[in-house]
Parts: structure tokens; C-alpha cells; sequence
């Protein structure tokens, strides 16, 4: 009654729009289990048919057949997908597949009526569902429990590596039958319309182990052998193929819609260079920003999640030689995931040889990419200045809005203290304290018209590293509305510039540059504004901030003015 309620409302709630199988190609399907053997097939389409709506079966190729629910349109099979496997309604690693995958159609049988083997979504909640019908015992326990203990060791503990594959056990894999593994076995066999024993029947273990093995089977894991590279693993072959060379990886891309990839590490090398790959891989756009990374004497692993993706990575130094791999997987489709990179890391092994440097060197180059992956780009990238000892940075308060994590110099990461929106400045501090070459001296009299000014920011957005220096003057020391918070100067920054120091001729911070107007308005190129020196103290004292004071002192060198922005100006990057 439980399955078949939660389908009817999954179908009332939601509106599934079911297509034909006939009308798209690329039709979606929730794929829950596959069977070598078409007569235990057809039985288990005929269990899942008796609770859930759409159920329908389809050769898979190499001699396995596939149960399956739709089709339906993607976002629809991804809502049955969530919705059937929180509520236990399918096996927690049931995945989406496509027609494409799909060969042909063994369940509902030639000739069978659909009403009888579906239960109609428009059928009142109140009517009972019909029962899963009995399966047949091929053993008795008796029976069931003498050929259990025929079993290798080998054997039984990949029973219960399956059985806790599915959800049903949690405890030790020793490959002894205690009651723990006893109750485990006993809810799967309810589950799945089997008297609940305790004590598997031959076909039984045979279903659990079909069920364990068909996301491996769906991916087309298979062993591949990069003579190049020296290595030989398991990969999902059925989704990726072998793309380029551009040391030190060996592509793998994406063959379809699921989006996997996977990476082979190769290169020459000691434990500087295994550090210096450590760094490098988290400054890419497979590796999310969110997940555990750890960094041992001679190895690595990085976990990355966001933006849609999963992403694995490890690697190890031995004998002179790094070697390891990167699987990219979408999110949402972690059953699958997990079992996929079990295996490939169960299976990796190391061969003779080692990337040669000079494959792919026809390769496209750019700036923004290492070894043909790209380099993850902030959203937003903006100038900001230390303004206390421990690191405290000012800026403007767009290099802030939503971001996932805010960096200093792409490195260090730092959090919103506050922000006045009115102004349009925002504080930061470090998550660790720093130690800033130069700090803000804010000269807090009123500076000269027409005095010269120097703008210290990254112009463009630290494409070359450091800070550009802007030579303008001050043109009027209120806004174009009279604000006596706002300084308007004649000089001709680049978006990048916004929340740097403005300096006087002697070095001290007059003000820092905001924005354009986001208004409509366009301004003259050579107009610009920002915030005043006293507007500044009065946020960062708001924050709870010691802000220092310029003293009185003549104009400095070019030189000198040049190091103090250079020690002062910090790139303000939001990620997301």
C-alpha cells in the first residue's frame, strides 16, 4: 500500500509527463536493477510492476537486462529518482539512463495490457494496491543455509559488501554471518518481496549481487591499459573515451549526456612537484572549492563538490614517478559515483613508463588553461587595502554580494566583517591573521583641489599580478549632489580598480575609488568617485577597527609611494 501510495502522489503532485519511447530518442529513464538472467528479470519487472507506476524492461547488451521507469522528460525522471529512493521505494543506487542505452523490450510481455501490470496514477489513493506476488523459493532455509556454507570468505564478504552497498548493512565486512548481517539480509529480502528469513537463497545472492553490479555494468566499466601514461585501471569506458595527451594528464572526456570525465596523472618528478600539482589541481574548474583535501609526505587526495559536479582526485609519488587520476562525476547521482570510483580505485596500477613532456604540444594554449583544463575564475574580481596590522581589508562592498567564499590574492580566505551599504564599502578580515607589508595612514584634513592623486588597483583584475598605479587629480572634494562623503577625480580607471587606496603626493590614503553608477548614467571617461578619508574611519571604527592616522610630512618619491601601494593593495576575489 506504501509504494503505491507514494506513487500516486508523486504522480498528482509533481505532474509527470511521461513521453513515448517512441516520440524522443532522448527519452529519460530511472534504471533500478539488472539481471543476467531474463526469466529473474522478467520476475523482478513483475515485482516492481505490481507497486510502481511505468515499470518496463529492455535489454542492456552483453547479455544483461535492464528494469526501468519511464521514459520521462529529464528534470521529471531526476523528481521520481529523488522522490522513489528517499522514500525507499527503489534502490538507493537507481540512476537515470537514456533511450539510447536502452535495446529491446522484454517487460510488460508481447500482448500484455498495461492495466494489468501498472497500477493507473488516477487511481483513488483509498483503493488498495495489489500485492507483490510470492517468489518462488528455490531453497528451502535448510537448504539455502547448507549452500551458504559452501561459500568462500571471498564471497561472503561481498554479500555483505553489497548488502551494505544497498543500505541494508553497516556494520564490519569480516564475511561472517552474525545477526547483524542476519537482520541486513532479512530487510533486503523484504524489500524485495522475499520471505524474510534471514538466510539467502541461491538465487537470491544471485539478485543481490546483480543489483550490487549493475551501476558498474550501466557505465561499462572495463579495463584499459595507457601504455603511455604506465597505467592500468578499471574506467567507465561506456561514458568516457580517450581524448588527448597534455602532460601531465591523459583526457578522458564525457561520451554523453551524464557529463563523467576522468583524468590519468603521469609525470617525472620529487615531492616538490607533487606539492606544487597538489596546489595546481585546486586552482581548476573540475575541482569544486567545497570538500576535503589532505596533503601526505609522498601523496594527496582532493575531494571537490559544487557546481553541479563531484570531483576525486589523488596521487603518489614512488620511484621518481607521480601517478594518479581524477574522476568528475555530475552530482546528484552518488550511488553510481561511489561504486565507479571504488573500482577504479581497487584496480589502479602502475606500468612501465611515465608521460612523455612533449606529447601534446600542439595543444590550444591561453592563460586560463593548465594542461588543456581551465583555471577556476572568480565571478568577481575587485581591489580592496589592508587597513590594520592582522589583515582587515577595505572594499567595495560589489566584490562581496553572494559570494561562496571571498579570497585576498586568490589564496587567502576572509570574511564579510560588515559592510555599509549607503557608501557602498564593505570590511574584511582574514580567516588567519596576516601581516601586511604597508597599512592605510588615512589623511583626514581636507586635501587640495587640484592636487595630484594616485590610484593603486588591480585594473585587470590580477591578470598581471600586481597593483597598476592611475595618476589623476582631485577635481572637487564633494559628489556631483554635494555629498561631503564622496571626492570626485579626473583620472580614467578600469573596473578592477574599484575599492583601491587613492593616495596624496605624500603617501597617505585620501579616499578609496568606488563604482561606476549603476543607474543608467554614463559618466564623462575621465570621472570618477570616491569615498573620503573620514567616511572610511567612521565604517572601519563601526567595525570595531584602530584606524591610523597620517602624519604631517612633504611629498615622497616615486619609489617609495610605489612600495607602499604594492604592500597595501590586495586583490578582492568572490567565488561562487
Amino acid at each position: 500500500m506504501t509504494r503505491f501510495f507514494v506513487a500516486f502522489l508523486l504522480a498528482v503532485t509533481f505532474g509527470l509527463r511521461v513521453v513515448s519511447a517512441q516520440q524522443s530518442a532522448e527519452g529519460a529513464w530511472v534504471q533500478i536493477e539488472a539481471h543476467p538472467d531474463i526469466p529473474v528479470a522478467e520476475q523482478r519487472a513483475q515485482f516492481f510492476a505490481s507497486s510502481l507506476p511505468d515499470v518496463q524492461g529492455f535489454a542492456l547488451g552483453g547479455g544483461w537486462y535492464g528494469i526501468v521507469l519511464g521514459p520521462y522528460t529529464r528534470a521529471d525522471a531526476e523528481q521520481v529518482l529523488r522522490v522513489y529512493r528517499a522514500e525507499r521505494q527503489i534502490p538507493s543506487d537507481s540512476f537515470i539512463t537514456f533511450t539510447r542505452s536502452l535495446g529491446r523490450q522484454f517487460w510488460p510481455p508481447e500482448g500484455a495490457s498495461a492495466a494489468l501490470t501498472r497500477p493507473s496514477l488516477t487511481q483513488p489513493a483509498a483503493v488498495p494496491a495489489p500485492q507483490a506476488p510470492a517468489v518462488a523459493a528455490d531453497e528451502t532455509p535448510a537448504q539455502a543455509r547448507r549452500s551458504e556454507r559452501a561459500l568462500s570468505r571471498e564471497e561472503r564478504r561481498g554479500l555483505q559488501t553489497a548488502l551494505q552497498a544497498a543500505g541494508f548493512y553497516n556494520a564490519t565486512i569480516d564475511g561472517a554471518f552474525g545477526p547483524g548481517t542476519r537482520r541486513s539480509m532479512a530487510d533486503w529480502q523484504s524489500f524485495n518481496g522475499y520471505e524474510p528469513t534471514g538466510i539467502l537463497t541461491t538465487s537470491q545472492r544471485i539478485v543481490l549481487m546483480d543489483q550490487y553490479n549493475a551501476p558498474l555494468l550501466s557505465v561499462g566499466m572495463e579495463r584499459r591499459l595507457d601504455d603511455k601514461a604506465g597505467i592500468s585501471a578499471d574506467l567507465p569506458m561506456g561514458e568516457v573515451a580517450f581524448s588527448r595527451y597534455d602532460p601531465p594528464f591523459a583526457h578522458y572526456d564525457a561520451q554523453s549526456d551524464l557529463g563523467a570525465r576522468v583524468l590519468l596523472i603521469s609525470q617525472k618528478g620529487e615531492r616538490a612537484d607533487l606539492f606544487g600539482l597538489y596546489d595546481v589541481m585546486q586552482t581548476l574548474e573540475i575541482v569544486p572549492l567545497d570538500g576535503p583535501r589532505q596533503r601526505k609526505k609522498d601523496s594527496f587526495t582532493i575531494e571537490g563538490r559544487g557546481n553541479g559536479i563531484v570531483s576525486y582526485t589523488e596521487a603518489a609519488l614512488r620511484d621518481g614517478q607521480i601517478k594518479g587520476f581524477t574522476l568528475v562525476w555530475p552530482d546528484g547521482d552518488e550511488g553510481r559515483r561511489a561504486r565507479v570510483l571504488q573500482a577504479i580505485k581497487s584496480s589502479f596500477a602502475r606500468t612501465d613508463g611515465v608521460l612523455d613532456p612533449a606529447e601534446g604540444s600542439g595543444a590550444l594554449q591561453s592563460v586560463d588553461l593548465v594542461s588543456g583544463l581551465e583555471i577556476r575564475k572568480p565571478r568577481i574580481s575587485r581591489s580592496g587595502f589592508y587597513v590594520d596590522r592582522s589583515g582587515a581589508v577595505l572594499t567595495v562592498a560589489e566584490a562581496v554580494q553572494s559570494c561562496t567564499r571571498i579570497t585576498l590574492d586568490n589564496t587567502y580566505r576572509a570574511d564579510l566583517v560588515s559592510q555599509d551599504a549607503g557608501l557602498g564599502v564593505a570590511v574584511l578580515r582574514p580567516t588567519q591573521p596576516l601581516a601586511p607589508m604597508a597599512v592605510a595612514e588615512l589623511h583626514l584634513s581636507e586635501p587640495k583641489l587640484q592636487s595630484q592623486v594616485t590610484l593603486s588597483g588591480y585594473s585587470y583584475e590580477g591578470v598581471l599580478g600586481a597593483p597598476t598605479l592611475t595618476f589623476g587629480t582631485l577635481s572637487d572634494v564633494a559628489g556631483l549632489r554635494g555629498e561631503t562623503e564622496l571626492s570626485r577625480l579626473a583620472l580614467a580607471p578600469q573596473d578592477g580598480d574599484a575599492g583601491g587606496p587613492v593616495f596624496d603626493a605624500g603617501g597617505s590614503v585620501v579616499g578609496m575609488l568606488l563604482p561606476d553608477p549603476t543607474d543608467g548614467q554614463q559618466l564623462p571617461r575621465d570621472v570618477s568617485f570616491a569615498a573620503d578619508a573620514q567616511a572610511l574611519r567612521n565604517v572601519l571604527e563601526a567595525s570595531g577597527l584602530t584606524v591610523e592616522s597620517a602624519p604631517e610630512a612633504s611629498d615622497i618619491t616615486p619609489d617609495e609611494l610605489n612600495r607602499r601601494a604594492n604592500g597595501m593593495t590586495v586583490l578582492v576575489s568572490c567565488w561562487d
